[in-house]
């Protein structure tokens, strides 16, 4: 059973105060190297017989200037910061950034004169109450007073018992200058509102890559899943009867699996850097080049080999369009060929992609299908994943049955500029 400690010595003994006086001894050991620098001008002041207001100003510029030039480093916030942190048990960003606003580098400069002035302040009063306390239990011990008016010998062994006041004022007073120091910690060393602005910007950056990702790998490791589902079925089916067509399949979904592990890898890898320390080598390990316009040929390719045709009305040389727009319509034409096999089986699908100067507009459409598709689990992303692509580039999307087709038109601005979400109609095939 643990012990109550008393409200009167539970500031003496609790380990923040220890921590809180290691904090302001800190201090206190830089304002005696300034105070060095002060002594000596404050000499030089004298010899020169300024007048006194001119020499009070002198001194005050010469007192307060170094420490507060100082407070402006960035390095020097990084470091205070660490010390309240670790020291003061101040709830700060670890690693606290250095300023890169004049409002947080001034904060820190405030921040850095006061660690002086209350370093100053204990240690003054760690020296006054170490003297008084040797000079009280000296003297019953010497026929000397060191103090002039104390008694000595025997009758002065009653000074003994104002050791323990003594002690205690100067605890009170380490945790007293303590705490005020942990309370304006946050308000002048934690983030300025440019700071905090940026910190949601970043993790906002942070979460749309995390979210881009995940398309990534819905439409890519979606994509081959239903292409080797459907070739692994179809192989199974006439291994015997056809083994060329057998073969055929089983190679589809090799090379499918294989573009699957390389997305795989590629997305993993993005996912690592986040962590990888600066200078690990891991920060570029993946960054393996991702698909665009310009593998669209393989991707029909590989799709007229899991027996879905294609016919493609595409430019034979796509230019001038920004590689996050390549990017994203390359996923956009895979996803849909995703669906229209997912969903509609091996029926034909017509491609058309024309580029216009301001804008690449897609549209694929396939035949619904007349027989009973396999059903899956609801939830699914694919349009959903989609109209988020569309999203992102400002763009707009139409999905929805026409005719007896199942007709997805999407228009992708070229410019770069983040806008409103697509205009979507759609409904379920």
């Amino acid at each position: 059973m643990r012990a109550t400690r008393s409200p009167v010595v539970r500031p003496l003994t609790a380990h923040s105060t220890r921590q809180r006086l290691v904090f302001l001894l800190l201090g206190s050991g830089l304002a005696v190297a300034f105070a060095s620098l002060d002594a000596a001008v404050l000499g030089a002041v004298s010899a020169a017989r300024l007048p006194l207001p001119l020499a009070a100003l002198v001194f005050l510029a010469v007192t307060v200037a170094p420490p507060a030039l100082l407070g402006l480093l960035p390095a020097v916030r990084v470091v205070e910061g660490a010390a309240a942190r670790n020291l003061l048990h101040v709830a700060l960003p670890e690693p606290l950034p250095a300023p890169h606003d004049f409002d947080a580098r001034w904060r820190a400069a405030l921040w850095f004169l006061l660690h002086l002035v209350a370093g100053a302040i204990i240690g003054a009063a760690l020296l006054a109450a170490a003297s008084w306390v040797i000079t009280l239990a000296a003297a019953p011990f010497t026929a000397r007073p060191l103090v002039p008016g104390l008694p000595t010998g025997a009758p002065a062994a009653w000074l003994l018992l104002l050791v323990i006041p003594t002690v205690l004022v100067f605890g009170y007073l380490v945790a007293g200058v303590g705490a005020a120091m942990a309370r304006i910690a946050a308000p002048l060393l934690g983030p300025s509102p440019a700071e905090r602005l940026a910190e949601v910007e970043a993790s906002a950056a942070r979460l749309a890559e995390r979210n881009r990702l995940a398309r990534e790998l819905h439409d890519s490791v979606g994509h081959a899943l239903t292409v080797t589902t459907l070739q692994a079925g179809a192989a199974g089916r006439v291994l015997d009867s056809d083994p060329a067509f057998a073969r055929k399949a089983l190679a589809a979904i090799e090379e499918t699996g294989r573009a699957a592990l390389a997305d795989l890898d590629h997305v993993l890898g993005l996912l690592r850097e986040e962590s990888a320390p600066r200078g690990s080598g891991e920060e570029s390990a993946s960054r393996a080049p991702q698909r665009t316009l310009d593998d669209l040929p393989a991707l029909l390719s590989a799709s007229e080999a899991t027996g879905l045709p294609v016919r493609a009305s595409v430019p034979d040389r796509i230019t001038g369009v920004p590689a996050v727009v390549s990017r994203e319509a390359y996923r956009i034409v895979q996803e849909c060929l995703t669906n229209a096999l997912r969903h509609a089986g091996r029926v034909p699908v017509d491609l058309r992609l024309r580029l216009t100067e301001d804008a690449l507009e897609l549209e694929l459409t396939n035949e619904l299908s007349t027989m009973d598709a396999p059903t899956r689990p609801t939830g699914g992303r694919g349009l959903a994943g989609i109209a988020e692509r569309v999203a992102l580039l400002s763009g707009t999307m139409t999905a929805a049955p026409t005719d007896g087709n199942w007709r997805v038109a999407v228009r992708l601005p070229l410019g770069r500029t983040p806008g409103r979400p697509p205009d979507v109609e759609k409904t379920s095939s």
